[in-house]
């Protein structure tokens, strides 16, 4: 901190920016942190992140800022009203001269004193070993009575009720009831818990809620009830509001329960599976005494048998009775494989009657007499359409047919050679040409040849 200048002395003269520097560090090392509880006001949060309000009571305010990335972090939306528990420091804008508290931490003004609460309550109990897995009883294989205390009105003993029946309808479930909020809730659980683990009748005991707030909540986190808990010697599971909400019951309790209704699954098993695994261990049983009585005949057989070597005729007479059971059985077998193979015969016979030859002849022969008219007048249509086709491919060809041109009084002169003399010089005097005509052919001589101008 700077030393305060003697005012004494004329010749001291602080400017603005002096006297403001001054006073921050007196404001900063008098009141290095803070706890202040106020209502919110002229909440403002501009682009930059930063948060600024003013923290009121019925007489007073004060300036206040929350900077990034602290003010990013609250856990609830500021807004005009709101009561509010903060921590921070005091200090002053030097460019302004304004003093102003800047927080680093804020939460809301009742929820913050129970969660606190809440914290030290933990810790303290966490530190006698309230909490420690050790101390903690394993839940029974089969639970056949739950004491539920809860509320009789709400939902969590619906859900609980529910799903017991619809799992194992032959757990017997009593409903303790209790408040399960407000001042006179901690007391009345804690009085019904210890008649619960008095009764004796008990082979698991639920304390059952719904979601809530913190305050709702807040008969579970009794330092009374987290201590009667500790000490029951009957196992208990918590199963308090939702998933994410946590009390002092539930680390007390021998196992905590993310709802109600995941309680109820956790103490009784699923009827479909509980007569699966019956079924198994039924069929272990008979396996295990067929094979017991098995060995206990052979056994009995071998001692017959050594009992009976020295009468030779009983032990003819027991060889005849195994022959007689062993022909019977070999009988019933026969009998068996027989009728067997009578079945499969008659099945065979069935099969060979639906798909015999003279059927499928008789219904290729109707589709023969079906189809037979059919090529014949495929072959008239094609060949009326190729005549039709024909008849066009000749017209063209006489279209462009030279002898056409022929028959019009034209000739056609060529060499004997067959070229086509097309103009006079392709001819020299003296040359032999034959003239076709419409009718026949001429045989001409060039005596001379005159080409035109053009």
């Amino acid at each position: 901190m700077s030393p305060v200048p003697d005012s004494s002395r004329p010749d001291q003269v602080l400017t603005p920016s002096q006297l403001n520097t001054l006073a921050r560090d007196l404001l900063e090392g008098t009141f290095p942190s803070i706890w202040i509880e106020g209502e919110l006001g002229n909440v403002s949060r501009p682009s930059s992140g930063h948060l600024y309000f003013t923290l009121k009571d019925a007489r007073a305010q004060i300036r206040c800022a929350m900077f990034r990335p602290k003010s990013s972090w609250l856990r609830f939306t500021p807004r005009e009203g709101l009561r509010v528990l903060g921590r921070g420091r005091l200090t002053l804008y030097e460019a302004r001269g304004e003093y102003q508290l800047v927080l680093d931490h804020m939460e809301e003004a009742g929820e913050g004193a129970l969660r606190r609460a809440f914290d030290e309550l933990k810790a303290k109990l966490a530190a006698e070993g309230l909490f420690e897995a050790e101390r903690k009883r394993p839940l029974p294989r089969y639970a056949r009575r739950i004491a539920l205390i809860t509320s009789p009105t709400g939902a969590a003993v619906r859900d609980v009720l529910s799903v017991l029946s619809r799992r194992f309808p032959l757990v017997e479930a009593d409903v303790l009831p209790v408040p399960v909020q407000g001042d006179t809730a901690a007391p009345q659980i804690v009085a019904m818990l210890q008649r619960a683990i008095a009764a004796q009748r008990y082979d698991v005991i639920v304390l059952a809620r719904g979601g809530g707030s913190l305050e709702d909540l807040w008969a579970f986190n009794d330092e009374r009830l987290a201590r009667a808990i500790a000490a029951s010697p009957v196992p208990i599971v918590s199963a308090v509001g939702h998933e994410t909400d946590f009390s002092l019951s539930d680390f007390a309790a021998d196992v905590r329960a993310p709802t109600p209704s995941v309680a109820a699954e956790l103490l009784v098993p699923q009827r479909d599976d509980l007569l699966h695994r019956l079924r198994v261990l039924e069929a272990r049983l008979r396996s295990l005494q067929l094979r017991h009585l098995r060995q206990a005949m052979q056994r009995a057989d071998r001692a017959s048998l050594r009992l009976q070597a020295l009468r030779p005729r009983a032990r003819l007479d027991l060889l005849h009775r195994r022959q007689v059971d062993a022909l019977r059985r070999l009988e019933s077998a026969w009998k068996r494989r027989l009728e067997g193979e009578r079945a499969r015969l008659r099945h065979a016979d069935a099969v060979l009657r639906a798909t015999h030859p003279r059927g499928r002849i008789a219904r290729l022969r109707e589709r023969l007499a079906a189809l037979g008219p059919r090529p014949q007048a495929a072959i008239v249509r094609r060949l009326g359409k190729e005549a039709l086709h024909l008849r066009g491919l000749a017209r063209s060809l006489e279209a462009v047919s030279p002898l056409a041109t022929v028959a019009r009084g034209y000739s056609i002169l060529q060499h004997r050679d067959g070229r086509v003399v097309r103009s006079v010089l392709d001819a020299a005097p003296g040359d032999r040409l034959s003239a076709r005509m419409s009718d026949g052919e001429l045989a001409v001589r060039v005596e001379s040849h005159e080409p035109t101008d053009d």
